[in-house]
C-alpha cells in the first residue's frame, strides 16, 4: 500500500506531509482546491513526466516522495534486486523536480534512471480517470489481465518454455544449414586441396629435415671436385707411390750390397709409402662416406620447393599444411555428416514446434472459456453503473500459424456502448463518463487477479446522478476490501462510503501574502459537514447536514 505521501513545492503545495490507510480513502473539496494538483505530485513520484512549472513559484525545486509497504514477493521488490537497488522494509520513491525543467529520481535514496522509477511505480500504483490512456485502456496489458482473471499462470509458463525450446531448435538448424552451405560453397576447391595436399601428404617438421639434407648435399656436391683431384694424385698415373716403391727397392739392393749409407733413406721412404697408403685408404672411406645420388639431391629440391610452394598458396607454414588438409577433409565430411546432423536437428525442431503448438491450443482454450467469464461478470456490473444497454467484449483474434511466447491469441477490451453501434477499443468508443464506469467495473472484476496494490480514481463520478454515484461507491467500497483505493470526488454517495475522508483546502498564509494547498483529515462532525457540503452546494442547511448523517449511517 501507499503509506505516505510528501510533497514540498509543488505548484500550490509548500510542504505536505500525508500519512495514508488501508482501504477506501477519498478526496474532496471545492474545484480548484489542489486535488488534481495532489494527483500530479503522487505522478511525479511514479516517474511521470517532469515539468518545471510543477515547482512552486520561487522556488528553485520541488519534490515528492511516496512511501509504499509491499509484501516480500511482490514483483516491484523482484525489479529493485534485479537493479542492485537495497530492497528494504519500506521502499521509497524520491523525485526532485527543478525550476529549470531537470529532474532526479531515487529509490532507497540510490540515484536512478526515470524509467526506472515508472517500472516500479506502474507495479504499484494504478490511476484512473476519464481521460486516462494508461493501464485499463492500453491494450498491450489486456491479454496479461486475461491470464490473471483466468488464472492461466501454468499454461502460460508452459507456452513461454515451449516458445524458448522451439527458439532454441530453430536457432541450431539455422546453424547448421548455415554450417552446410557454407561448406557447399568451397567444395569444388575443398576436393582439389584435398586431393592436392593428399598426393603431397605434408608432414609436421619436414622441411626442417629436407632443408638440412639439402644443404649437406650441396655440400657434398661443392666437395666433390677436391675428392676427385685427391684422388687422381694419389692414385693417378702419376701417382708418386709407384715412383717412391722403385726408388726403394733400389736402394734397399744397394744397402744390401753393403751401402749402408742408404739405410735411413730406405726407412724413410718405406715410412712414406705407409703413409701414402693410409692416406688413400682415408681418401676411399670418404668418397664412401660422400658417395651420393645427384639425382638424391633434386629429388629433396622438388619436395621442399613444392612443400613451400603449397605453405605459400595457402598462407600459412610448412608444418601446418597439416592441419589445412585436416580442415578441408572436415569440410567434405561435414556436407556427408551435416546433412544427416541436419535431418536429426529438422526432426527436434517438428516435435519443438508440435510441443509448442499443444500449449498454445490448450493455453487458448483456456483463454476462450476465461473470455467468456470475463464478459459475463463485468457485464454483470454494468446495469447498476447506469450501463445496462452496453456491452463488453473480450476481441480474441487467433492465430494457430503464430509463433510467440504469448501463443496464438491478440486480445483486446472492446465495448459496444448502445445497440445498434459499432463496437470498438474502450477509449475510442466510451464517452469519458463511460469509459471511468467501464474502468469501474474492470477493476472490480480483477481486484484480486492482475491489479496493482493500489489504486488511484481521479473523479470517475463525474456527471453521474445519485443512484450511479451510489453504485460507484458501492464499487470503489467492495474493491477496497482487497486492495487500497485513493478516489478523488465530488459524490456524497462516495465519500459516505470511505473509509477515510480527507479534505482538499485552499489557505491563505500570513494575510494574503500567498495561497496553499492543505490537506485536513476528516471525521464525526467534520466530515459530516463536508458530505452535507457536497449535497447542498454554497450553502450548508440543517436538512443537508441531517441528510449527511442518514447517508453516512446507512452505509457505515
Amino acid at each position: 500500500m501507499l503509506s505516505a505521501l510528501s510533497v514540498r513545492n509543488i505548484v500550490l503545495i509548500d510542504q505536505l506531509d500525508l500519512g495514508l490507510d488501508a482501504g477506501l480513502t477519498v478526496l474532496t473539496g471545492e474545484t480548484g482546491a489542489g486535488k488534481s494538483i495532489l494527483l500530479d505530485a503522487l505522478t511525479l513520484a511514479l516517474g511521470g513526466r517532469g515539468d518545471a512549472s510543477l515547482v512552486r513559484a520561487g522556488a528553485e525545486s520541488g519534490q515528492v516522495v511516496a512511501v509504499l509497504q509491499l509484501g516480500r514477493e511482490h514483483p516491484a521488490r523482484a525489479a529493485l534486486r534485479d537493479n542492485a537497488i537495497a530492497d528494504d522494509e519500506d521502499i521509497i520513491l524520491r523525485r526532485v523536480q527543478f525550476a529549470d525543467g531537470r529532474t532526479r529520481a531515487f529509490i532507497n535514496d540510490q540515484p536512478v534512471s526515470a524509467g526506472l522509477l515508472q517500472a516500479v511505480g506502474r507495479l504499484v500504483v494504478e490511476i484512473h480517470g476519464q481521460h486516462d490512456e494508461r493501464a485499463l485502456v492500453d491494450a498491450a496489458t489486456h491479454r496479461a489481465l486475461l491470464d490473471a482473471f483466468g488464472g492461466h499462470e501454468a499454461e502460460v509458463a508452459a507456452v513461454r518454455e515451449a516458445h524458448a525450446a522451439l527458439s532454441e531448435a530453430e536457432a541450431a538448424v539455422a546453424a547448421q544449414r548455415e554450417v552446410i552451405a557454407e561448406a557447399a560453397a568451397r567444395e569444388e576447391y575443398a576436393r582439389h586441396v584435398v586431393e592436392e595436399l593428399s598426393d603431397l601428404a605434408p608432414e609436421a617438421g619436414e622441411e626442417e629435415v629436407l632443408a638440412d639434407r639439402r644443404q649437406r648435399l650441396m655440400q657434398l656436391e661443392r666437395a666433390a671436385e677436391e675428392v676427385r683431384d685427391a684422388d687422381e694424385i694419389l692414385n693417378g698415373p702419376l701417382a708418386p707411390g709407384q715412383a717412391l716403391a722403385g726408388l726403394m727397392r733400389r736402394l734397399m739392393r744397394k744397402a744390401d750390397a753393403g751401402a749402408v749409407v742408404f739405410q735411413p733413406l730406405v726407412e724413410a721412404l718405406d715410412a712414406s709409402l705407409v703413409s701414402l697408403d693410409a692416406t688413400s685408404e682415408a681418401l676411399e672411406t670418404l668418397k664412401r662416406e660422400m658417395a651420393f645420388d645427384p639425382a638424391d639431391l633434386e629429388r629433396v629440391e622438388e619436395r621442399l620447393f613444392a612443400l613451400r610452394a603449397a605453405a605459400r598458396k595457402h598462407h600459412v607454414a610448412c608444418d601446418a599444411l597439416a592441419e589445412v588438409l585436416a580442415r578441408y577433409r572436415a569440410d567434405l565430411e561435414m556436407l556427408e555428416s551435416g546433412e544427416e546432423a541436419l535431418k536429426g536437428l529438422e526432426a527436434a525442431a517438428a516435435a519443438a514446434r508440435e510441443r509448442y503448438a499443444e500449449a498454445a491450443h490448450r493455453l487458448s482454450l483456456a483463454r476462450a472459456q476465461a473470455a467468456d467469464e470475463l464478459v459475463r461478470a463485468v457485464e454483470a456490473e454494468l446495469p447498476d453503473l447506469k450501463l445496462g444497454a452496453a456491452k463488453f467484449i473480450v476481441d480474441r483474434q487467433v492465430d494457430p500459424s503464430r509463433v510467440a511466447a504469448a501463443g496464438f491469441d491478440q486480445v483486446a477490451f472492446h465495448v459496444q456502448t448502445n445497440p445498434g453501434t459499432l463496437a470498438g477499443p474502450l477509449l475510442k468508443v466510451a464517452s469519458g463518463g463511460e469509459l471511468s464506469r467501464f474502468l469501474l467495473a474492470l477493476k472490480v472484476v480483477l481486484a484480486d487477479r492482475g491489479s496493482a496494490p493500489v489504486l488511484v480514481f481521479d473523479e470517475i463520478d463525474t456527471g453521474v446522478g445519485g443512484a450511479v454515484a451510489d453504485a460507484i461507491g458501492r464499487r470503489l467500497a467492495r474493491l477496497a476490501g482487497k486492495v487500497q483505493v485513493l478516489s478523488v470526488t465530488h459524490a456524497p454517495q462516495v465519500a459516505a462510503r470511505a473509509h477515510s475522508h480527507l479534505l482538499i483546502e485552499k489557505q491563505a498564509v500570513a494575510e494574503g501574502a500567498f495561497v496553499r494547498t492543505h490537506v485536513k483529515p476528516l471525521d464525526g462532525a467534520a466530515r459530516r459537514e463536508e458530505v452535507a457540503r457536497m449535497l447542498a452546494g454554497a450553502t450548508v442547511t440543517e436538512e443537508a447536514r441531517a441528510a449527511a448523517g442518514k447517508l453516512i449511517s446507512e452505509v457505515t
